[in-house]
């Protein structure tokens, strides 16, 4: 339930998900599931750059204040169209806090 940090890659493009818009970031990778087996828990996966829940883009300046992805990083609709046209799969991404 907290957003990875490091080097992924965008795997794929999802434009029919649950929220509008969606790239898969190829979290965990083997160093990920290591460092999880090591600490005794399950690395998660999922993780997704997406926009708004379908239907409710128009709140996007309320639900940016909150922390309500799961792990996923969530942008506006109208910032999530840039992204989504600027990456495609094999795009290298790093997350930092």
């Amino acid at each position: 339930e907290r957003t990875p940090e490091g080097t992924y890659a965008i795997d794929w493009k999802h434009a029919e998900s649950g929220y509008y818009k969606a790239l898969h970031v190829s979290y965990p990778n083997a160093q990920d599931v290591t460092n999880a087996k090591a600490k005794g828990i399950d690395p998660g996966g999922a993780i997704m750059i997406h926009g708004q829940k379908n239907g409710w883009g128009w709140i996007a300046p309320i639900t940016q204040l909150f922390d309500w992805t799961n792990g996923c990083i969530a942008l506006s609709n109208r910032d999530m169209d840039v992204v989504w046209n600027a990456v495609d799969p094999g795009t290298r991404i790093h997350i930092a806090p």
